[in-house]
């Protein structure tokens, strides 16, 4: 269980949060981020770029990634509205079951109905259209299960409870594809697996996290114009809120592009059979995510350790920018599989440490989902969009080399946009 202690006169459920979250907390987090992942990952990774490619039929691959590019911008133009708005309205809910806990349960009932849908579809049309959906109900879903972080775990405790979001990634795709390919085989079983692992692992966050009741009182405003005039924070005003999240757009932009791409990189770029790059796709991914699990876990408790963030993601975003390189510079998948496992040191460790710092930049208590909704467009935009931008590079402006090489720069200036912040070491 969790208490905020309040000053005089400020609200519970706007109080910096004082005790140290349980075990049990922890584990209900994780298990519902599992889910999460589970569900996000393995369509993007392996179900859906499989799905376009039999509806594109027998056409040159590059059209394969280009429809798959499309269909993932699409989502991504659907987030940049669904994070910060869902954030902002759990901000302002009233509800008898507190502030984010009905965000979470009509986020993750919609996401799992998109997923299961998905299944289904045999046309491009339904397959842009279910997806956009499941982005938007991930993005309601992981608005609210953010917000708890800067709601319920105090300052000293962010970073190692925020490496359950990164690891939980890591796990869940491998498990996701294993699970898709080996024991789900087929679309609609694949999809209905993971609608139904993703409500039953968020259930428990559900029943055991608490979630305090905001009164009616002391609600921000709450009309158009003022969801509206909140959705801008001014980089002026908060420059640390500002370089933080420019750094965050810049090393996930550069981690989407080094890894959206992934199989049709195998298939078409080191030239292995469809089968075989399945295969290689299910390796590099297995190191990928070992590394991530470790980085995430002890990134994010040394940091809290050592009350510094800024050094660890400077450090983070590095590696994976050497990464980036290694995999442009030498197409062979044994530097492949190296360049996976820095890519999962720098990226486990930059989901952790991140998290924790951007939860210390918010401007507003009483804006905190919001602001982190804003936050995660970062983190989910440039997943979505990074298919249809690593489809224009690879088509037009070289193949893939160029964009490995474009994939490290942007992680390096993700790098250099972190040291402007002051009030976080």
């Amino acid at each position: 269980m969790t208490e905020t202690a309040s000053a005089a006169g400020t609200p519970a459920a706007l109080a910096e949060p004082r005790r140290r979250v349980g075990g049990r907390w922890i584990a209900a987090f994780a298990a519902a981020w599992l889910g999460v992942w589970m569900a996000q990952l393995a369509p993007f990774q392996q179900l859906l770029p499989l799905q376009v490619e039999r509806q594109v039929g027998d056409t040159p691959w590059q059209d394969s990634v280009l429809a798959f590019g499309v269909i993932s911008g699409i989502a991504g133009v659907c987030a940049i509205v669904a994070y910060p708005l869902t954030g902002a309205l759990s901000d302002r809910t009233t509800s008898r079951f507190g502030r984010r806990r009905p965000w979470i349960a009509g986020g993750a009932l919609l996401f799992a109905l998109a997923v299961f849908v998905l299944g289904f579809q045999n046309e491009l049309v339904g397959l842009g259209i279910c997806w956009a959906l499941a982005i938007v109900g991930f993005c309601v879903l992981t608005a609210a299960l953010t917000a708890t972080i800067s709601d319920q775990v105090p300052v000293g405790q962010r970073g190692v409870v925020a490496a359950f979001i990164s690891a939980p990634q890591a796990v869940g795709i491998i498990l996701g594809i294993v699970l898709v390919t080996f024991v789900f085989v087929g679309d609609v079983a694949g999809y209905t697996a993971l609608a139904v692992l993703l409500v039953l692992l968020v259930i428990p966050f559900l029943v055991l996290a608490p979630d305090a009741r905001l009164a009616r009182a002391d609600r921000p405003p709450f009309t158009l114009a003022a969801l509206i005039e909140g959705m801008w924070v001014s980089p002026r005003a908060h420059p640390d809120f500002g370089w933080t999240l420019l750094g965050r757009i810049l090393v996930n932009i550069g981690n989407a592009l080094g890894t959206g791409l992934l199989l049709y990189f195998l298939e078409f770029g080191l030239h292995l059979k469809a089968a075989d790059a399945n295969d290689a796709l299910l390796e590099l991914v297995l190191v990928y995510m070992v590394f991530i699990v470790i980085a995430s876990l002890v990134g994010g408790r040394l940091s809290d350790r050592i009350g510094r963030r800024k050094p660890f993601v400077i450090v983070a975003a590095i590696l994976q920018a050497v990464a980036a390189l290694l995999l442009g510079l030498v197409p062979v998948f044994g530097v492949a599989m190296v360049g996976g496992a820095l890519l999962g040191l720098g990226y486990g460790s930059f989901l952790a440490v991140d998290q924790a710092l951007a939860t210390q930049v918010l401007p507003d208590p009483a804006d905190r989902g919001k602001d982190l909704g804003i936050m995660n467009i970062a983190l989910a935009v440039p997943q979505a969009l990074a298919p249809l931008l690593g489809a224009f590079v690879v088509v037009s402006l070289g193949g893939f080399v160029t964009l490995f090489l474009l994939s490290g720069l942007a992680t390096i200036l993700g790098a250099l946009a972190i040291l402007p912040i002051r009030s976080v070491r």
